[in-house]
């Protein structure tokens, strides 16, 4: 579902989307950069995600309509590599409590916080796969 309206709060750091029912869901830019769909964050299959860290600050730069069927975010850190759909969005709006526990517990399962530098959680291989 496509929201009606979608407004960018640099200053609170939020990606609002109000759709046409009424509800209005406010994304944190950091839920959106730690949990981007990109291969750069969610690998090529189950078990090679990069765990995100040092993104607290992170901020949208900029952001581009896809069609008619995705927002692509530009973030200040450099990363343009995902493709928000619109399901993703409202998915993410939907379950960003639970989503964002599930981030904090695997930050705590590594050893890591939210501010770890991203050098020392980034990936554990030194070769790239080439989407990136």
């Amino acid at each position: 579902m496509m929201p009606s309206n979608i407004v960018v709060h640099q200053q609170s750091k939020v990606l609002e989307l109000s759709y046409e029912d009424g509800k209005v869901y406010r994304l944190p830019f950091e839920l959106l950069r730690v949990l981007s769909p990109s291969a750069e964050v969610q690998g090529h299959g189950p078990g090679q995600e990069t765990l995100q860290t040092g993104k607290r600050d992170v901020l949208i730069a900029n952001l581009e309509p896809v069609g008619h069927y995705a927002l692509k975010p530009i973030f200040s850190d450099g990363h343009e590599s995902g493709l928000y759909t619109w399901d993703y969005l409202l998915f993410l709006a939907e379950n960003q409590e639970q989503l964002w526990k599930e981030h904090l517990d695997k930050l705590a399962t590594a050893g890591l916080d939210r501010d770890t530098p991203i050098a020392q959680a980034g990936h554990s291989h030194d070769y790239s796969c080439g989407s990136h």
